[in-house]
């Protein structure tokens, strides 16, 4: 069972391959964009990642966000999006 849910599995897959195409962690105004959200609705998400050891950063810091999860958690997060992607579930962000 994941510990975290949908909405947070997304911005973690976003991270995630946003860290691997660009080489660097995706700044807070990219991920908002992406989202479509305001800067304090994604500043909040990041918050709460961080609280929930889903993520570490260093306040302050532009593209310090990293993954804090192990590699069967990643593994599973990963699995469930292209499950989703298949079913057609996969839903905008």
């Amino acid at each position: 069972m994941p510990r975290y849910t949908k909405k947070q599995g997304q911005y973690l897959t976003y991270v995630y391959y946003y860290s691997r195409l660009h080489g660097r962690p995706p700044a807070e105004s990219e991920m908002q964009r992406y989202f479509r959200v305001s800067p304090a609705s994604e500043h909040q998400m990041v918050l709460t990642l961080e609280r929930n050891q889903l993520i570490t950063r260093v306040p302050g810091a532009p593209r310090s966000i990293r993954l804090n999860l192990t590699r069967p958690e990643l593994i599973e997060l990963l699995s469930s999006l292209l499950l989703e992607a298949k079913d057609g579930s996969l839903s905008e962000p």
